[in-house]
């Protein structure tokens, strides 16, 4: 394989066309059901190989979840909180045939439950007396939402975590001074534990069974220029101001189109001695051993919603989303199956979906479009990274490289960002900072073959505001008063 930074044009502005419909590619909008139930939208499934927050001697699964996509930071009273009638899934998967070897089940309190202080429109900054929140459900936090972590081996259903706090919404400094500056804006970056706002940490569970958890806002991760592709690609994505052989869309003149708003997000780490890794063969790295991670989100199958407000959810639970890797559903998937999609599991992918990769429709509309040879069969390399839908963790590495870290690059090693000796990034697991549209439109212009490298991106090229380096790595929840979406 030669990844190096030459560039056939005429591939180049065909796949970046394809971004048009790649932009969504975290799972933003990827199927009409679910974009009318926000709460159960999950945009992003992180996982990658780290060290126990604590204790950097000990290796971990890191695995994030993120839903609620497009959560304005400052939307109060309420803010945004997790469903209560949901259940919000991370499954430990086999990696080759998408089977659930461990699922881990987090359930939330009522979004309406009990509050310290009924008679006030204050959720937080006022319950039993007034001013900022020290402490996660002290009493000037008023509602303090709680959940349950379920761990399901085989048969056995064990309940290993109860009444944890999520971590209260980013008001503003008059509230939640401790995630902000003197200015009112989300602090990020922190290096260690102890760099890490007050909320965050009192949000971090070590659970008796090894585990550790944490539920609570943080910045949607994804970056993207949404706004440009959709505006039939507007100049700004595929222009190469300065005439640099590094591909197309990689001068940095896009705009993050999630620029400003957060997500809410649960997120787990696992100790790697602790899980049955499988080998499995990499369309990039040879043959290797690890583990495949995905994410799903279900409802009972009956709601019952009664005149005096009370709600009844009965019968079994209904898988209404899932997500493994960024991209698959939303730019490979047809539309009379993305629903289907969401309500099935990755063990039956290989012979209902695994076409959408092999004769990706994407290229054939490239190529019809501007002329290109972009190659539209025999996409086996497309299967090999998709097929079943679970992100593939490579858990024989050392801890990968992070975002803000010496050596990280966003293109993984296509940016020869590696850890012993594979890519520390995506299609290896997923971290925070992958640039998954720019990965995604590189690998769809170069394949099958791999022979050339050719770069292409949207122009947009990093988050709006940096990752932390220690566990729940995502970024602060930006602040409802004063946020990246009000600076230039």
């Amino acid at each position: 394989m030669n990844v190096g930074n030459r560039v056939c044009r005429g591939i180049v502005i065909g796949a970046c066309l394809a971004a048009a419909s790649t932009a969504q590619a975290a799972s933003h909008s990827d199927a009409p059901l679910i974009k009318q139930d926000p709460q159960a939208n999950i945009t992003d499934v992180y996982a990658f190989v780290g060290r126990k927050y604590n204790d950097p001697n000990v290796k971990v699964l890191n695995v994030a979840v993120q839903v609620r996509p497009f959560s304005e930071p400052g939307d109060g009273p309420h803010y945004e909180r997790f469903a209560d009638d949901a259940r919000y899934s991370i499954h430990i998967a086999n990696p080759v045939t998408g089977r659930t070897l461990r699922r881990y089940d987090f359930h939330f309190s009522a979004v309406n439950g009990d509050v310290k202080n009924p008679n006030t429109i204050l959720s937080y900054g006022l319950g039993l007396e007034p001013g900022p929140i020290v402490d996660i459900d002290d009493d000037r936090q008023n509602f303090t939402q709680t959940y349950t972590v379920r761990r399901q081996i085989g048969h056995r259903n064990r309940r290993i975590g109860r009444n944890l706090f999520v971590a209260p919404p980013n008001v503003g400094n008059n509230v939640t001074p401790a995630y902000n500056n003197a200015d009112g804006m989300a602090v990020s970056g922190a290096t260690t534990f102890d760099a890490l706002d007050s909320y965050t940490q009192q949000a971090i569970y070590e659970l008796d069974s090894g585990e550790v958890v944490f539920a609570g806002p943080r910045d949607d991760g994804f970056y993207a220029d949404i706004p440009g592709i959709f505006d039939l690609l507007n100049i700004r994505i595929i222009d190469n101001n300065d005439n640099l052989d590094d591909g197309l869309g990689q001068d940095g003149g896009g705009v993050n189109g999630f620029k400003g708003f957060n997500v809410l997000a649960f997120a787990m780490q696992i100790p790697i001695d602790d899980l049955p890794a499988t080998n499995f063969d990499s369309v990039f790295f040879g043959e290797q051993t690890g583990i495949g991670v995905y994410s799903t989100v279900s409802r009972r199958a009956i709601r019952l919603l009664k005149s005096n407000g009370t709600r009844i959810n009965v019968g079994p639970w209904v898988q209404v989303n899932r997500m493994g890797n960024p991209i698959f559903n939303e730019a490979f998937v047809a539309l009379a199956d993305k629903d289907r999609y969401n309500r099935t599991s990755p063990s039956f992918d290989a012979e209902r979906f695994a076409g959408y990769a092999e004769q990706p429709e994407l290229a054939g509309l490239i190529n019809f479009v501007l002329g290109t040879a972009i190659a539209t069969e025999g996409r086996a390399d497309l299967v090999n990274v998709f097929i079943p839908d679970v992100l593939r963790v490579i858990t024989t590495t050392d801890p990968v490289t992070l975002a803000g870290e010496s050596g990280f690059d966003r293109l993984g090693f296509l940016g020869n960002d590696l850890t012993s000796g594979v890519s520390s990034g995506w299609p290896n697991g997923r971290r925070f900072g992958d640039d998954v549209v720019d990965i995604g439109l590189t690998a769809l212009a170069s394949g099958p073959a791999f022979t050339q490298i050719t770069v292409v991106g949207d122009n947009a090229a990093e988050n709006d505001i940096p990752f932390h380096q220690v566990f729940p790595y995502a970024a602060t929840p930006h602040s409802g008063i004063n946020n990246s979406k009000d600076s230039q």
